[in-house]
């Protein structure tokens, strides 16, 4: 498509070049199997400590659980009504970390709990001035109570029926799939190799008995490779026991499967910058209605699974169930035919053992265990203790495969895309420090300034973007995990896929064939998100 000096430099973040590596040197100190928030993590602590680390995804990175979530960084204001200290504590130092290391991607964001009970203010109040203060130096705006008025005025399409005032209050907010590349491009900048559509068919064992590697296979280019290492970390969230299986068969089930959903509607039905925090729903949940992406992000459920999916789908009771509760806050009534989106995400709960059906009493803390053979499995946590995880799962390691030791770095170290400054003021804000770059190649083809479709800002130049300098590699990557269009439209999403498969086939010298069949298969996928389009239940979460 562009002939440019800048497509013939081999780029350090490259599928391509990483697979003629592999073959050249298929000897590791460590290998990752996940490519979520968590094997991520692990290999970026990993690769900055020196080791020579590589990480294997069997799809996109980010594609399950970790490009679902609510789109927050927080302590986890529901663990402190839990008593969960310590994990509040943690998560309170990691939000601040991130927040530092990434502001490009993580910012504050204001919510607002509506009190309809004399108590609420009092109540809410001073358990959030508790949540302040555990913030230590790291704290955000402090909390503070708000009358009627000031209430409605920032949320002005709240219902002021038995209003009496309500709690402000600040968390993090971020864009989770993007977190997830830039951790992967941070990674690559250390001598990290990463690579995605890549799936673990086998672990090594040397002949103790002790894990050697693992056997994997290129689903792209349908070959096996055999890699060696000293040490193998199974981070693959609700997928954890299938490796654990490779493992050693019979083993029980360490994870537990629940499921999160969330819908998306436009903007309007919240209006302003501020988010709407329901302290408590009928399930005893906590539900967020969160502006992202010039839309809002509603959500979420928490319903016992049974089975893991790469693709799991909303319950029809779980969307009731999220609308019920929004309309009764809104003047302005949301229905299904508003929802833009559906998204479904599996919590990888570290729940062996609990057998209540209660899955928002499982912890969200972290597990770490080490089998006998030598693996090492990390499950639970969530997104804003990503790196705490990652660290302590790295310190194991060395201590198992007898590495030399190494400290951790990441407390400080600057994400992909880190600029002390804003370097765009429009949507490319979010690219961070790569934000000029994609810009400028948009300025000198101008066709690659030209708008995906015009309910979105998105331009061409940012799918040229994706697929050199941040492994693209299907249509789906780019509408789902690189330019979030999926998870914010799903109408526009398929509208959008005929001139993104158009790009890509162009950029990685596929066939018209290749464009007719990720179109097919994306709005295959899309259809899923779309409302109407999830799975019928019988009972009322």
């Amino acid at each position: 498509m562009i002939n440019n000096a800048e497509s013939n430099i081999r780029k350090p973040f490259d599928r391509d070049r990483y697979l003629e590596d592999l073959r050249a040197d298929p000897y590791f100190d460590i290998i990752i199997i996940g490519g979520g928030a968590t094997g991520l993590g692990v290999a970026l602590d990993a690769a900055s400590r020196g080791f020579k680390t590589l990480l294997l995804e069997q799809a996109d990175f980010a594609k399950g659980t970790s490009s679902r979530s609510t789109k927050l960084i927080h302590g986890g204001v529901r663990y402190l009504g839990q008593g969960d200290i310590r994990l509040v504590y943690e998560a309170l130092f990691e939000r601040g970390l991130l927040l530092k290391n990434a502001p490009h991607l993580v910012s504050l964001q204001p919510f607002i709990i509506p009190n309809y009970h004399w108590w609420g203010k009092i109540l809410y109040g001073l358990g959030l001035k508790i949540y302040d203060w555990m913030a230590w130096r790291y704290r955000f705006p402090k909390t503070s109570l708000l009358r009627k008025r000031t209430v409605v005025d920032l949320l002005p399409n709240l219902e002021r029926k038995g209003l009496k005032g309500g709690v402000l209050y600040y968390d993090g907010q971020f864009d989770d799939a993007r977190l997830a590349i830039n951790l992967a491009q941070t990674c690559a900048r250390h001598g990290g190799m990463l690579i995605n559509y890549m799936r673990v068919t086998d672990l090594l064992k040397d002949a103790g008995g002790k894990i050697a590697g693992v056997k994997a296979w290129d689903l792209e280019h349908k070959r096996e490779y055999t890699l060696h290492s000293r040490a193998v970390v199974n981070a693959t969230g609700v997928f954890v026991d299938e490796i654990l299986q490779m493992n050693a068969s019979g083993e029980q089930p360490l994870v537990r499967p629940s499921q999160g959903v969330h819908i998306v509607l436009d903007s309007s039905f919240l209006k302003g910058e501020n988010a709407l925090m329901i302290p408590s729903t009928e399930d005893g949940r906590v539900l967020f209605a969160v502006p992202w992406h010039d839309h809002l992000v509603v959500g979420t459920t928490d319903t016992p699974l049974e089975k893991q999916s790469l693709e799991p789908v909303a319950l029809e009771a779980e969307v009731s169930f999220i609308l019920k509760t929004l309309r009764q806050y809104l003047v302005k009534k949301p229905q299904e035919k508003d929802v833009l989106s559906v998204f479904a995400g599996l919590r990888p709960l570290a729940a062996q053992g609990n057998q209540d059906g209660k899955t928002k009493e499982i912890s969200r803390s972290h597990k770490l265990m080490t089998a006998s053979s030598g693996l090492i499995t990390i499950t639970g946590g969530k997104w804003t203790t990503y790196r705490k995880m990652a660290e302590d799962t790295v310190d194991e390691t060395i201590k198992v495969a007898g590495l030399k030791p190494s400290p951790c770095v990441t407390v400080s170290l600057k994400i992909h895309g880190y600029a002390s400054n804003e370097t765009d003021s429009g949507h490319l804000n979010i690219y961070g420090s790569d934000a000029p770059r994609i810009r400028a190649l948009a300025y000198d083809y101008p066709e690659m300034d030209q708008r995906l479709h015009e309910s979105f800002p998105n331009i061409r130049a940012e799918v040229v973007w994706a697929v050199r300098h941040e492994m693209a590699r299907a249509v789906e990557d780019v509408l789902a995990r690189r330019l979030r269009i999926l998870f914010l439209n799903a109408r526009v999403a398929m509208d959008m896929a005929p001139e993104v498969a158009r790009i890509m086939a162009a950029e990685l010298g596929f066939d018209y064939q290749w464009q007719l069949d990720q179109i097919k298969k994306f709005s295959a996928l899309a259809h899923r998100y779309l409302p109407g389009m999830h799975h019928k239940a019988t009972t009322l979460l």
